[in-house]
């Protein structure tokens, strides 16, 4: 079945002759694979084996079981004449008498016969090939253009010429340094278009990632109260403070401005690491010559750790920088005067309407974890704003399910489950309320962390913070801490709002400080690199030849490429010399093959009565159809007188006479009825077909087709 299902695969359908066609394996299989019958041609065997006084004429003329392509006849060989080590020439004629002589299949015998199958068979090769040649010489020459720019440079490739690996040393290096570049710069040409990748995965760590870890570090209110007052006992020291000390301000700016250090070195490592990757990334096109690519790879990553450490002691030189002065003439600063006047909650306030309140941060989709019970996760698309957060049910925005005002909330971190595969972060109420419905908080989840890194950082912009993990009193100080008296709990709001202005413009400094400092000292000092000593490096590692030596698999590659060339080149030189002026068959006319969908076959016929005049000793053992009355036209003198037969012997005699009233319907089969040998008992036999109707095997049983 696997070959004869393709389409460009001619089916012969052999089946013998002395066997119900209707019931033929061959007809069946072929109707499952090919019902229109465009690639099926019939063949029968066995001619000379059929029964006396039957033949298959009405089988190759096909009137019978008709096919598009129609049947042909052959008789091959039996095992009495491959013993008798009967050649093909032989056989062959042996085939060609016994057509021409067969009364049945002489007008029919040009087209019977194995020289005559071979025939059709090669016509229609031929008929296959001057169709498809077109299109195969248009695939040739289109994969013939497409290894023309590949094989160029394996056209007079010398494996151990020095030239030869001199150059391509030159360029594999000038195009890695092009591809770190466009990796890190953007490009227009050849765009991943999958996941972000060099040059856009940094951007988001400088904007998205680093923010974030600037907030999340971002002092907590009651700790910071705490340490306030005790910063202002201490400078009194025994005596009763007047006046706020700008000693405590200074001390505590100082103290927050250190912990800066973490998210900056946080941040250094994530560019160092992405870095690494796109180096990675670059050098995959190195993969024809191992030993160049692990070198280049080793000393661009060397390059890169070694600028890492110049990087980190430049960003803590910046934080050391901040920690030497404290610039309270700064434009920005509050200064005393409006510090004692503001308060935390017109500082919160502010701080919100930094956004405008109707301005849409952020789109997308998150999934909503919800117990089961309660309906299970589901995804909604989100819109975050200024002052809230809705979900709508597509990103249409029509059908909104809720909208939650953002006063108030905060984040949380929450741990991935067993069974989930996506990353999950929550909202919740600071004053212990519920969210939505009656959950106190809401579970939103992410395909990646990138993306739950990247949700978190738009609502830092929207003004909901992360959690900040609280201590308990009992724990970090004594009670009497908060038990402040009026004087000291001013000086301590006022250093307060002092703090907080005065941290909001360091980290804005450290924010914009910190991409131009990791561009200057790691990322353009990488790419200059590149260019302009990587080359030297190589150089200096060792042996050019052994640096340049092609691995196993590119020799393959290249020895293969080189052989598809030349066999394209070949092969349409073959079809232009091939002459498509060829005799062209055409497809036969479709015919009657409604038999190959009915369900019954053909059903017996019934045995006519028996003649008045007695019968011979051994009827005849024709098989066929109830002979009918013939038109009243003048009989054929043919049919007067036995024709002759396929076998020598002497004529049968005919036991009918033109006395006999029954003599009008004429009995004389095709062939000379001879008497077949003894059947067996309990098997019917049948009169003789009609003159200029050839007697067929019927089927006694129902076919295997009904």
């Amino acid at each position: 079945m696997q070959f004869i299902t393709k389409e460009s695969c001619l089916i012969l359908a052999v089946t013998p002759a002395n066997q119900d066609l209707a019931n033929s394996d061959a007809l069946k299989i072929s109707k499952e694979v090919d019902p229109q019958g465009l690639r099926t041609i019939g063949v029968i065997t066995k001619l000379d084996l059929m029964d006396e006084g039957t033949d298959a004429r009405d089988i190759l003329e096909n009137k019978l079981l008709p096919l598009r392509r129609g049947y042909i006849g052959v008789v091959n060989r039996s095992q009495k004449d491959i013993d008798g080590r009967k050649d093909i020439k032989a056989a062959l004629g042996a085939e060609r008498k016994f057509f021409l002589s067969h009364p049945g299949y002489r007008h029919i015998a040009d087209r019977m016969g194995t020289p005559h199958l071979q025939k059709t068979l090669n016509q229609q090769l031929t008929n296959h090939i001057r169709d498809t040649l077109p299109g195969l010489r248009s695939k040739l020459q289109s994969q013939l253009l497409s290894l023309e720019k590949e094989v160029e440079e394996y056209k007079n490739f010398k494996p151990d010429d020095p030239t030869r690996k001199t150059k391509a040393l030159l360029q594999m290096v000038q195009q890695f340094g092009v591809d770190f570049e466009k990796r890190i710069e953007g490009s227009g040409d050849q765009v991943d278009t999958v996941e972000l990748s060099g040059g856009a995965r940094i951007n988001r760590i400088f904007h998205e990632r680093f923010p974030f870890e600037l907030v999340k570090m971002e002092f907590d209110e009651k700790e910071l109260r705490r340490e306030i007052s005790y910063a202002i006992k201490n400078i009194h020291g025994v005596r009763t403070g007047l006046f706020t000390p700008d000693l405590a301000f200074e001390a505590i700016v100082k103290k927050q401005i250190i912990k800066l250090k973490e998210p900056c070195l946080k941040c250094m490592d994530l560019v160092i690491q992405e870095l690494i990757n796109t180096v990675r990334q670059c050098t995959n096109k190195l993969g024809s010559y191992p030993r160049l690519r692990e070198e280049t790879e080793r000393i661009v990553t060397t390059y890169v750790r070694e600028r890492d450490i110049k990087t980190k002691d430049q960003v803590l030189l910046l934080i050391d920088i901040e920690l030497s002065y404290i610039n309270t003439n700064h434009e920005d600063f509050i200064g005393f005067a409006n510090a004692q006047q503001r308060t935390t909650v017109t500082a919160a306030i502010n701080n919100k309407k930094r956004v405008m309140p109707n301005q849409v941060i952020r789109r997308g989709w998150l999934t909503i974890n919800i117990s089961i019970m309660k309906g299970g996760s589901k995804d909604y698309w989100f819109v975050l704003t200024a002052e809230s957060l809705s979900w709508y049910k597509d990103e249409e925005e029509k059908e909104k399910k809720y909208m939650l005002p953002l006063d108030n909330l905060k984040l949380r971190d929450v741990e991935k489950g067993f069974m989930s595969t996506k990353h999950t972060f929550a909202i919740f109420n600071t004053e212990s309320r519920n969210v939505y419905k009656d959950l106190r908080q809401i579970e939103l989840a992410c395909d990646t962390q990138e993306d739950v890194d990247s949700w978190k950082a738009s609502f830092l912009r929207a003004g909901v913070y992360p959690e900040k993990d609280q201590v308990d009193s009992e724990d970090t100080g004594p009670a009497e801490s908060f038990s402040m008296d009026p004087q000291l709990e001013r000086q301590v709001e006022t250093i307060r709002n002092l703090v907080d202005s005065y941290i909001g413009i360091v980290n804005k400094s450290i924010r914009d400080l910190m991409p131009k400092t990791i561009m200057h000292l790691m990322i353009n000092s990488a790419k200059d690199f590149i260019h302009s000593e990587l080359l030297a490096y190589l150089y200096s590692c060792g042996d050019q030849g052994s640096l340049m030596e092609e691995s196993a698999d590119q020799a393959q590659r290249r020895d293969e490429m080189l052989r598809m060339y030349h066999a394209l080149k070949e092969a349409l030189v073959i079809i232009g010399d091939i002459s498509t002026t060829t005799v062209s068959a055409p497809v036969p006319p479709p015919v009657d093959d409604t038999w190959r969908t009915k369900e019954p076959s053909p059903p017996p016929q019934a045995r006519p009565a028996p003649a008045a005049v007695p019968p011979p000793s051994r009827p005849p053992a024709a098989r066929g159809p109830t002979a009918a009355p013939p038109p009243s036209s003048p009989q054929n003198p043919a049919f007067g007188a036995p024709l002759i037969p396929s076998r020598p012997g002497p004529p049968p005699v005919n036991t009918y006479s033109a006395a006999d009233p029954v003599a009008n319907v004429p009995l004389i089969p095709s062939r000379p009825a001879r008497v077949p040998p003894a059947l067996p008992p309990g098997i019917p036999r049948r009169p003789p077909a009609a003159p200029g109707r050839p007697t067929i095997i019927r089927p006694s049983e129902p076919s295997l087709l009904d």
